[in-house]
C-alpha cells in the first residue's frame, strides 16, 4: 500500500518470541510506529538466539528478523524504577500496548488492564497466553500442536504424529489477536474508550480445528493421520510421482473437474463408474485412485504433465521445495522488498 492505514497509531510491543512480535510486525508493515521493549537482563527476546547452524555472521537469527521488521527496539529493565518510569512514559501516548507475560507478571509489574484502563482509558492492550490468563502453565507451539489435536492428524500411519514445519499455532493465535484489536480499534472510534483483548495459543488453536472439528463433533469419528489427503474431498492431497523424480499433488474440489481430470488423463470411464460418480464415494474410494491414475504421471515430466492439466483447468500443483518458491517469479517483490531492510532488523535490535 503507497498510504499506510496506521500511520500515526503508536504501538508498544513487550511480547518475544512469536505470535505477538508477529501482530507487532502487521501494524508496522502497515506504517504504524512500533516500540519493542526487550529485557536486557536475559539478553532481551530468546529468539535472537536461535540460530541454525548456518547462522554465523549475524547478530540476531534469521528467525527472531522473521517478526520483527521495522521496529524501534528498547532494552528496559521493569525491576528498575527508571526504567519502569520510562516505559509508562511510552505507554501514555501509544494506543496499542501487547504483551505476553506468564501468569502474574502484568500484575506484577502494574501492566494489567484495570490498572492501565484507570490511567489511560483509551489504550487498547492485546494480552496473549498459554492456556488462559490464570493457568501458569509455559507454552510452546509444539506442546500445542500435541495436545490441540494437530499431530494427531498430520503425518501417515507409517510416519506417526507429525508436527507442522512452523509454528502454525503461533501464527494463528496473532492472527486472532490482529482481529479483536482492529475490532477494538473500530470499537474505540465510535465509543472513545480503550478496550481488553485476550487470546490464549489453546483457545486459537481449538477453534482453527475448523472443519476436522465439526466433522467430529457431527459424525463421532476421530480424525486420523492421513498424509496430505483431505477428509471431505478426493481427489484432494493425492500426491503423484513423475518421471523425473518430481511429484503433483491434486486439489479438484468439483465433479467438473474430475470429470475433466478423467478425460485429460485417459480414463474417461471413470465418470460415470460407480465408485467415483460423486465426491462422497470418491472420498469412501479414494484409496483406489492412486494406483488407476499413477500411469499417467509415471511416463511424463511433471513440467508435460502440469501443461496437460492446466489446459484441462485442472487444479493442481508440482511440490516444490523452499528454495523454489522464494526464488518463483510471483515471489520476486516479496523477497526484493525484504532484501532492502533485512540488514536494518539487525542494526535496530542493537
Amino acid at each position: 500500500m503507497n498510504n499506510k492505514p496506521f500511520q500515526g497509531l503508536k504501538v508498544v510491543e513487550l511480547a518475544s518470541v512469536l505470535a505477538g512480535p508477529a501482530v507487532g510486525m502487521f501494524f508496522a508493515e502497515l506504517g504504524a510506529e512500533v516500540i519493542k521493549v526487550e529485557n536486557p537482563k536475559t539478553g532481551g527476546d530468546i529468539t535472537r538466539q536461535w540460530k541454525s547452524s548456518s547462522e554465523k555472521s549475524v547478530d540476531s537469527s534469521a528467525y527472531y528478523a522473521s517478526v520483527n521488521w521495522g521496529k524501534t527496539i528498547l532494552f528496559l529493565d521493569f525491576t528498575n524504577e527508571k526504567d519502569r518510569n520510562q516505559l509508562t512514559e511510552i505507554i501514555k501516548t501509544a494506543d496499542l500496548l501487547l504483551m505476553n507475560f506468564k501468569a502474574g507478571d502484568a500484575e506484577k509489574y502494574a501492566l494489567d488492564f484495570p490498572h492501565l484502563s484507570a490511567q489511560f482509558p483509551k489504550l487498547i492492550c492485546g494480552y496473549i497466553s498459554g492456556y488462559g490468563e490464570n493457568d501458569p502453565r509455559p507454552a510452546f507451539d509444539l506442546v500445542m500442536q500435541a495436545e490441540t489435536g494437530f499431530m494427531s492428524m498430520n503425518g501417515t500411519p507409517e510416519s506417526g504424529p507429525l508436527k507442522m514445519p512452523v509454528a502454525i499455532i503461533d501464527i494463528m493465535a496473532a492472527h486472532q489477536l490482529k482481529e479483536g484489536l482492529l475490532t477494538a480499534l473500530y470499537l474505540r472510534e465510535k465509543t472513545g474508550k480503550g478496550n481488553c483483548v485476550r487470546v490464549s495459543l489453546f483457545d486459537s488453536a481449538i477453534a482453527s480445528l475448523a472443519n476436522q472439528a465439526s466433522n467430529f463433533l457431527v459424525t463421532g469419528i476421530v480424525p486420523q493421520m492421513a498424509g496430505s489427503l483431505h477428509p471431505n474431498i478426493a481427489p484432494y492431497g493425492e500426491t503423484f510421482l513423475c518421471g523425473d523424480g518430481k511429484y503433483m499433488v491434486l486439489a479438484i474440489g468439483t465433479e467438473k473437474q474430475f470429470a475433466r481430470f478423467c478425460i485429460a488423463t485417459g480414463r474417461p470411464e471413470l465418470i460415470n463408474d460407480v465408485r467415483f460418480s460423486t465426491n462422497q464415494v470418491r472420498v469412501s474410494n479414494r484409496m483406489e485412485i492412486p494406483e488407476l491414475f499413477a500411469s499417467f504421471f509415471n511416463k511424463r515430466t511433471a513440467s508435460d504433465a502440469a501443461e496437460l492439466l492446466r489446459q484441462s483447468e485442472i487444479p493442481f500443483a508440482i511440490i516444490q521445495s523452499v528454495e523454489a518458491a522464494l526464488t518463483a517469479p510471483a515471489a520476486e517483490h516479496l523477497i526484493l522488498g525484504y532484501q532492502t531492510v533485512k540488514t536494518a532488523i539487525f542494526r535496530l535490535a542493537y
